[in-house]
């Protein structure tokens, strides 16, 4: 009966760890449900990154520029939800916002790669801001662009405004109209427009692109160098002034806008 006892004992052992993953889904479906029994579910899911990749505070102004039309879930290693198949499957949106340096954040991030590629091909909608740009691409990155479409660095591009890190406000063409953004080390986008469909929203004053969608598979790939998104506080943080006297929410609105249509 010893033996039988502990026999059984290792068996539901090996049982929970071989179907962790059907009880961390069915936790998400928990937490899903407990949304809909509260009602809050009427708006589309948006999936927001918050994690040691994500600079403090960056998850939660683009959650406060998404409340109004989207439910917000906060996903991440130490969220009720993590980033994968499952939890993806759930959401319109899934956003990636800004963070620190690329080669140190990566790790933090990579394994969300190969859902998130199956995401967006599978009709998924990627947005990245800043740091979430720079993970469109590949170097590192989730390989989100189709061709040879790749992400780098504004500030080391030829006839750049400007060559440092420093947090700062950039001049950038909206849609053909001059706007002001603030900028920390944002990403310039190369879109290779010959392997797939692509809308570009913005250009630096160089020519650059600071802000485009594109098509990928069934889904789409919003991206954004700047942060359209940022707040009074981030301006007042570093005592800077936008010289269109307003935010840039407006823009930010157009790129989402975009992006899910």
């Amino acid at each position: 009966m010893h033996f039988k006892e502990k026999d059984r004992r290792q068996a539901f052992g090996y049982f929970l760890l071989t179907n962790m993953h059907c009880y961390i889904f069915l936790l998400g479906l928990l937490f899903i449900a407990s949304l809909l029994e509260l009602g809050t579910l009427a708006l589309p899911i948006a999936l927001i990154y918050r994690g040691p990749a994500a600079c403090h505070g960056c998850s939660e102004t683009i959650a406060d520029r998404l409340r109004s039309k989207y439910q917000i879930i906060y996903v991440g290693p130490k969220e009720q939800l993590d980033v994968n198949k499952d939890t993806l499957s759930m959401a319109q949106l899934y956003v990636q916002p800004g963070g620190g340096d690329l080669d140190e954040t990566w790790p933090h991030v990579r394994r969300y790669a190969s859902p998130l590629r199956d995401y967006v091909r599978n009709g998924g909608r990627y947005l990245g801001t800043c740091l979430g740009a720079y993970l469109a691409g590949t170097l590192p990155g989730f390989d989100l662009l189709p061709g040879r479409g790749q992400t780098d660095q504004y500030i080391t591009s030829k006839g750049a405004l400007i060559t440092s890190e420093i947090d700062t406000v950039v001049p950038l063409y909206w849609r053909g109209i001059l706007r002001h953004v603030y900028f920390q080390d944002g990403t310039r986008l190369m879109i290779d427009r010959t392997a797939a469909p692509a809308e570009i929203l913005a250009v630096y004053t160089n020519g650059e692109i600071a802000a485009a969608v594109q098509n990928n598979g069934k889904g789409r790939v919003g991206m954004v160098g700047p942060h359209p998104e940022a707040d009074e506080s981030w301006y007042a943080m570093y005592k800077l002034k936008n010289n269109d006297g307003k935010m840039s929410f407006d823009l930010f609105d157009d790129l989402v806008k975009t992006l899910m249509a």
